[in-house]
């Protein structure tokens, strides 16, 4: 069963989550057609962005599907980290501008993997984002560490990968978390606008100054890529 859509809308890449039965949860599966569609966006000949968003309006993401993984052999945890911090790595070093459209809570691997884009707009009314690690013992790996730590605000930052504090889209906006938050009615299209501006820049020049932007992100290039 297909748990996301991609499809290009004026020079847009436009990936929609669609499992919404399990609030768009990573599992095995969902990381292999990440890596499919970020692989679809990277064939792209010519200038353009992504745009994440989903059809949940209560949830962006719960991360990981604990259920799963629990009920999974004993070699899938090993597998699957893998697979998902390759998607992590991909996305936070993709040759496109990104733009994550958060339309409602945002946590745990969801809220690590929204750190990556170059963009991210939040639902203004409803919706937390945060990092619960803490409270459910798992720790970050080193390069979600790295991954986290492309926030700006370091303050807010310390204070939800230590206490799992969770953020609604104000206060997320507050600590520069997010770039911008916006009313259900017009966050689609705000999100979708934005990456239509993204998708005029030169995509070259653009991919050379992210990526300088983000050496401790590429110094994980030979592992994931």
């Amino acid at each position: 069963m297909s748990t996301m859509s991609l499809e290009v809308k004026d020079g847009v890449h436009v990936l929609t989550l669609t499992n919404n039965e399990y609030e768009n949860a990573f599992n095995l599966d969902v990381t292999r057609e990440y890596l499919a569609a970020l692989d679809a966006v990277e064939a792209y000949e010519g200038n353009t962005s992504l745009m994440i968003t989903c059809l949940h309006e209560k949830t962006f993401s719960t991360g990981i599907d604990l259920n799963w993984l629990m009920s999974s052999g004993p070699e899938m945890p090993a597998t699957f980290v893998k697979s998902l911090e390759t998607v992590m790595y991909r996305l936070a070093t993709l040759n496109v501008p990104t733009v994550m459209c958060l339309n409602g809570n945002t946590y745990a691997g969801g809220a690590i993997l929204a750190c990556g884009a170059d963009f991210r707009l939040m639902r203004s009314d409803r919706g937390r984002f945060c990092f619960p690690e803490v409270n459910i013992n798992i720790p970050f790996t080193e390069l979600m560490v790295e991954m986290i730590d492309l926030l700006p605000n370091k303050h807010a930052l310390k204070h939800m990968a230590l206490t799992g504090a969770a953020y609604t889209g104000e206060e997320c906006k507050q600590l520069d978390i997010v770039d911008e938050i916006f009313p259900m009615d017009t966050l689609q299209s705000q999100a979708f606008e934005l990456a239509k501006s993204l998708a005029g820049k030169d995509r070259a020049t653009y991919t050379t100054i992210k990526h300088s932007l983000r050496p401790k992100i590429l110094a994980f290039a030979e592992a994931y890529q």
